[in-house]
């Protein structure tokens, strides 16, 4: 599917508006099974109609495109970028009037005739069932017509207009092949737009028999690190897709991040698990894994890891116990509590955490409400704000009824901005510079952040687009700019797509869900992608998350569904606990502020909804 999307050559936006008169043979034959429609619109009956249906188009369609590019300017024509014209409010596929007529005349159709099927009698009275139906189906198709504005009102909001092409093909190939800003060339076309455009699906990489919850590229993008709920971590040399080195985690429950450390030349790997423990692996040159140690024990599951950038001793670990550890391998013990995140008096659980790149001493969290809050190590002070530098918001959620998470967050590669994924909300950028309490500056909708702790990413060595999975179990890429979608690609066959990695150096990503494999993207594709399917998918994600929001206060509460998991697990034979506990014998460290027990927090597993 993905690979059919890269390749497709009904493309949206991607070439001109064809010249009045062309296909006239076609368009003829065309219009004659289009009741009503006008001259103009039959010309383009063709070109619009083919694109909606999801057929190819004729192979003279591309030749007669060329054709109309030969008086473009040179500067476009090397581009390869094939979305100037996109808007979010059009279709991937657009549909002339006659096309979306006689699709709307087959779903009549097809109502009328179950109605008929289920009325009594069986439409023995033609005349007055007729009547009725032709009452009904016009109510339906106003009440249509009026979702499908309100949609696309709400689709289009907030919206800015694409900006050109950073970057173009030929020019840059030709400025590389005289040594001009050579050393440019692989920045550039990693955060190219009509790269992006072109992803297509590589190759898996198959070992796990779990879930796969991390991905993580050691810092020359050689090797590839994935953890699953299989508690394996493998070692992969992913340019030829092969397992390089096993091992068991030592965690007891599902691996939720396994991470190079910085400048450890690839020998040491920091993980964190569903259980709370923070662990360290020490791996040797010849692929086997040395040992592991637990460095620190968090009272509920740990979520995610922050990695200082020039660090290869120093990380901070979160968990749901709300706790933020800093942890410094140099030390014999070497947690230690850097803050309990608290909203007033109440803990707020954490589910992510990211250190600014620009300013180390700066990290942010996320957990479970509604608020990023960014502190700073060299003066917290519990007693002042609970310790919180700024924290974060957009504006519509501060007093907002619905129990809103934060799932994922992550800096910009300079550290001005933050990113933000909401459960069963959007994407949320803000600026990390300004003043407590700022709202948004951009917003990126579509996607759905429902069924599991979902990732998000920025793409690109500057950060020029923003990435996340979906539940619909689809991969997509807004611009971050404009916040429209440039790619969208199908991911998992499980459903959900919830880890991201871009390469750190080369145009090309590696995604993972519920499936137990791991995908490889690049640009390959010889078309830009046409998204086709997009709107339909963002209407049908958008429709569910407001079915899901009127019923929220039917549901179990979170906390309710905790207590009854950690009843359920406790009623476990105390010999079968001791059991468990007697087999991990291997070396840790201790720290006053761990917890040898698991305790505090909800058990959220990675594949269930948070």
């Amino acid at each position: 599917m993905a690979e059919a999307d890269g390749k497709s050559t009904a493309l949206n936006g991607g070439s001109e508006e064809k010249e009045p008169g062309e296909d006239q043979n076609k368009e003829t034959d065309a219009s004659a099974s289009k009741e009503g429609q006008t001259q103009s619109s039959s010309q383009d009956a063709p070109k619009e109609t083919g694109e909606a249906s999801g057929d190819k188009p004729m192979p003279d369609v591309d030749v007669e495109t060329g054709a109309n590019r030969e008086g473009e300017d040179e500067e476009d024509t090397d581009s390869m970028d094939g979305s100037g014209l996109y808007s979010l409010t059009e279709d991937g596929e657009r549909e002339s009037e006659g096309g979306r007529r006689e699709r709307a005349k087959d779903k009549d159709g097809g109502k009328r005739a179950a109605r008929k099927r289920n009325r009594p009698g069986g439409g023995t009275n033609h005349s007055t069932s007729s009547e009725d139906d032709d009452d009904e189906d016009e109510e339906e198709q106003k009440d249509d017509d009026d979702d499908d504005e309100a949609m696309e009102a709400w689709l289009g909001a907030e919206l800015r207009d694409l900006r050109g092409p950073i970057w173009r093909a030929i020019p840059s190939l030709r400025s590389r092949e005289i040594g001009r800003d050579s050393h440019q060339f692989v920045r550039r076309v990693c955060g190219a737009r009509g790269l992006v455009q072109r992803l297509e699906l590589q190759g898996r990489l198959e070992r796990h028999t779990g879930c796969v919850n991390t991905l993580h590229f050691n810092p020359s993008g050689t090797r590839l690190a994935s953890g699953s709920d299989d508690l394996r971590v493998v070692i992969w040399d992913w340019a030829i897709r092969r397992a390089e080195l096993e091992f068991d985690s030592g965690h007891k429950s599902n691996v939720f991040q396994a991470k190079f450390l910085p400048h450890s030349g690839d020998s040491t790997l920091a993980m964190c698990a569903r259980d709370g423990q923070i662990r360290v692996a020490e791996l040797s040159a010849t692929q086997r894994c040395k040992n592991t140690k637990r460095v620190a024990q968090h009272k509920g599951a740990a979520h995610k890891l922050a990695l200082e950038p020039d660090s290869p001793c120093s990380f901070l670990s979160a968990g749901e116990d709300a706790v933020v550890f800093g942890i410094d391998l140099r030390l014999d013990r070497p947690a230690n509590k850097l803050v309990v995140v608290k909203e007033g008096d109440k803990k707020v659980g954490l589910y992510t955490i990211f250190v600014n790149p620009a300013k180390t001493h700066h990290f942010a969290v996320g957990g479970r409400d509604q608020y990023v809050r960014i502190y700073d190590q060299r003066k917290i002070n519990e007693n002042d704000n609970n310790g919180v530098l700024k924290k974060f918001c957009p504006s519509h959620l501060v007093s907002s009824e619905s129990k809103t998470n934060i799932t994922c967050l992550v800096y910009s590669h300079d550290g001005t901005e933050l990113l933000a994924s909401y459960n069963d909300e959007d994407i949320y950028l803000f600026d990390s510079n300004h003043s407590d309490g700022a709202d948004y500056r951009r917003r990126y909708k579509g996607h759905r952040n429902n069924a599991t702790v979902k990732g998000v990413n920025f793409y690109g060595p500057c950060s020029e687009f923003v990435v996340s999975g979906s539940d619909c179990g689809h991969i997509y890429l807004w611009d971050k700019h404009s916040a429209r979608i440039v790619q969208f690609m199908e991911g998992d066959r499980g459903g959900v797509v919830n880890c991201l990695e871009p390469h750190p150096h080369l145009p090309g990503m590696a995604t993972s869900g519920l499936d137990h494999d791991i995908k490889l993207w690049a640009p390959t594709a010889e078309s830009p992608t046409g998204l086709k399917g997009l709107k339909e998918v963002m209407k049908k994600n958008k429709r569910e998350r407001d079915e899901d929001s009127v019923r929220h206060g039917e549901q179990y509460d979170t906390q309710l569904l905790w207590f009854l998991m950690r009843h359920m697990r406790n009623r476990r034979p105390p010999r079968a606990r001791r059991e468990g506990a007697d087999a991990d014998t291997d070396e840790s460290w201790s720290s006053p502020d761990s917890s040898d027990e698991e305790e505090g927090g909800p058990d959220h597993v990675q594949c269930m909804s948070s």
